[in-house]
């Protein structure tokens, strides 16, 4: 018999990037700009003037497979955190989180952590998907998000 090893339930990346903590976290908390960096290039677009301030904000989303998902803010700190959970529309969230948090290391350096959470999914449908969110996929979009945020500097 062999032991089958189940993939972590929560995953997360982490880097520093050479921007401060306000302009990455603009770049994360309106929906409008997420597709630009994300890694996991699920995301086609969201419509303009959805930007997330606090905890019970929901933001709509397209996919890049055409779905829409409606996105609830679980969790909010202006600057410094933000994670929602994904629903398909009208619907209840089925357990997965995306979650970002933001401690600065100076006025023009930020250490960025991006998670995704999946220990309380409950929808089967969504497990494959789920599995194949690996940290590699969280560093890209961090990866994305620092070109955006550092190349906002030179402007």
């Amino acid at each position: 018999m062999t032991d089958r090893v189940e993939p972590a339930r929560v995953v997360s990346a982490a880097r520093d990037i050479a921007a401060p903590a306000e302009r990455i976290f603009a770049l994360i908390a309106d929906p409008a700009h997420q597709p630009r960096w994300d890694g996991n290039e699920n995301l086609q677009e969201a419509p303009r003037g959805q930007r997330v301030r606090a905890v019970g904000d929901v933001f709509n989303m397209r996919l890049s497979t055409g779905g829409i998902r409606q996105n609830h803010v679980v969790d909010f700190v202006e600057g410094r955190r933000i994670a929602w959970r994904p629903a398909e529309v009208d619907k209840v969230p089925p357990g997965h989180l995306w979650a970002w948090e933001l401690e600065p290391l100076g006025a023009s350096r930020t250490r960025v952590t991006h998670t995704y959470d999946w220990s309380q999914l409950t929808d089967e449908k969504r497990m494959a998907r789920a599995k194949a969110t690996t940290s590699e996929r969280l560093a890209a979009s961090l990866d994305r998000l620092a070109a955006l945020a550092e190349a906002a500097g030179d402007d």
